[in-house]
């Protein structure tokens, strides 16, 4: 079976969901029973973290991360809230390693954690997430609405929400100009 677990979707032009027109997911679990992922390029209109934590009446001791973005990470459980962090921080709670490079938290420790400057060195904040059922990422994949390409941390934290679509096709050696959003069979 394919296991996309840690790897980046790319969407594909003409993939006919506007909710995912170029984006970049990743791949925090990829099973026979589905998949689970989060998109790291779609800020979440003007959500900030300042806002969230305010939301959450949680105090934040540091102001670095004030105006960090909030994405949206998927069209699922839109009010549920996400962080894809590197993964030295680890939540007493509950953490999910997903890769040597990557972690998921999804509990709301995390949040005070980063609040108080506790939090990963490299983190993410989304709400909702994208959710696939049993073969649906995989006839996806077929019909050509996406690339793969393994994750890659300095994409993911380091480059510029507008950019990382083009930066993640780049990877794979592809030219956004040369992609066609039509599907062919050899």
């Amino acid at each position: 079976m394919l296991d996309l677990t840690g790897q980046l979707l790319i969407a594909m032009p003409g993939m006919g969901d506007v909710r995912f027109e170029h984006s970049v997911v990743f791949m925090c679990s990829h099973t026979d029973q589905g998949a689970m992922g989060l998109i790291i390029n779609k800020p979440a209109g003007d959500v900030t973290l300042a806002d969230l934590l305010e939301q959450l009446d949680i105090t934040a001791d540091t102001p670095d991360h004030q105006k960090a973005p909030v994405h949206f990470g998927g069209p699922v459980e839109g009010a549920r809230g996400f962080v894809l962090h590197s993964p030295e921080y680890d939540s007493p709670l509950h953490s999910m390693k997903v890769s040597d490079q990557f972690s998921m938290t999804a509990t709301l420790d995390i949040l005070e954690d980063i609040a108080s400057g506790q939090g990963p060195a490299q983190a993410l904040m989304m709400l909702g997430y994208a959710g696939w059922g049993p073969g649906q990422l995989e006839s996806e994949i077929s019909m050509n609405g996406w690339l793969t390409v393994d994750g890659d941390a300095a994409l993911v934290f380091g480059v510029d929400d507008g950019a990382k679509w083009t930066a993640a096709l780049k990877l794979l050696g592809v030219d956004p100009l040369g992609l066609s959003a039509s599907a062919g069979r050899a």
